[in-house]
């Protein structure tokens, strides 16, 4: 199979649809990272995901839809906190869990009760939902537990002769997946961090939780797997206040005919001038943006990445650091993997 990196023009659009209606899977621009997408009430093309991912049978699907779709034969009702939050927030990079249906392919959910809905900002991603008018199943476009593709090339790096299109919308400017929030209870809870943050849901719904998974714990969301978003290259990751020891390992990692480089913040970038360096920026929103194109950068420029963690702990910045402990396999201490 031939894979085409290609525009949203109109003919490429209708050759999208078609792919589509015929049970294929086509990766599309999304604001946060680009998506793998089948339709989700296939469960032939659903599976067909599962497949070329390498993905988990217990890792749900999220399903995208453009902005005047009508989800509420696929939602079992939504309470009114969640009502508020679309409107506050919608299209953008949130996903949202209602109880299902079960309109849509079985697969999706992979067995639970609940379907999570997001409705993308890109202009590409909302044509092409509204050209093939279905209920898209998405999840990130790259191989399971790769670092996820934030412009098409990356997407192109993984599944070359797999699929045979890919919806080129320039790179991503979010940077991270969305944010995934549970709407099935009394407040709304947070699955997964991401770009709308704990604070900003909170102002509109009144009160916002953040789900803590326990290890072992079927997926409830995507993007809960201990170690994912991962660089292939070794791999270590020291808090900010362990810098000493990471130039030690990088040292140590040199004198043994090793390329190692470090991933960190501006500000300690600048510190290490005379080491090889990656700079994730100075802000959560820079951060979040760079994040994935540095970690595809660093697997392929080092033997070795080695991670620090920003200073900066607030706001978008929860989702960057569950993305970037997760990529180096990092929960409690330093790890290397």
């Amino acid at each position: 199979m031939e894979t085409q990196i290609v525009s949203r023009s109109r003919g490429w659009l209708e050759r999208a649809k078609k792919y589509i209606e015929e049970g294929e899977v086509v990766a599309f621009h999304t604001e946060t990272v680009y998506g793998l997408g089948a339709n989700a009430l296939s469960d032939e093309a659903v599976l067909k995901i599962f497949e070329l991912k390498g993905r988990p049978a217990d890792n749900p699907l999220i399903v995208h839809v453009h902005r005047d779709y009508d989800i509420s034969p696929l939602i079992d009702g939504e309470p009114p906190y969640a009502a508020a939050l679309r409107r506050a927030f919608l299209p953008g990079p949130l996903t949202m869990v209602y109880p299902s249906t079960g309109k849509v392919s079985k697969y999706v959910s992979c067995g639970l009760d609940t379907l999570a809905i997001r409705v993308p900002s890109s202009p590409t991603a909302q044509e092409f939902l509204k050209c093939v008018d279905l209920p898209i199943a998405a999840p990130s476009a790259n191989l399971s537990k790769h670092v996820s593709p934030v412009t098409a090339r990356h997407v192109f790096d993984d599944f070359n002769g797999k699929i045979p299109l890919i919806l080129d919308g320039g790179a991503c400017s979010g940077g991270i997946e969305s944010t995934v929030l549970d709407c099935t209870g009394n407040i709304p809870q947070i699955l997964r961090q991401g770009l709308v943050t704990q604070e900003m849901i909170a102002s509109v719904a009144g009160d916002c939780g953040v789900y803590q998974p326990q290890r072992g714990e079927r997926p409830r969301s995507p993007g809960m797997a201990y170690k994912h978003y991962s660089p292939r290259c070794r791999t270590a990751f020291f808090r900010e206040n362990e810098l000493e020891a990471a130039v030690a390992c990088y040292e140590e990692a040199e004198r043994a005919g090793e390329t190692p480089c470090f991933l960190c913040e501006s500000e300690v970038c600048a510190a290490l001038s005379s080491f090889r360096t990656l700079d994730l920026g100075g802000t959560g929103e820079t951060m979040a943006r760079r994040l994935y194109d540095l970690l595809r950068k660093g697997e392929r420029a080092a033997t070795l990445l080695i991670g620090v963690e920003p200073r900066e702990k607030g706001g978008v910045m929860a989702g960057v650091l569950n993305r970037m402990h997760r990529a180096f396999g990092v929960e409690h201490g330093t790890e290397e993997t």
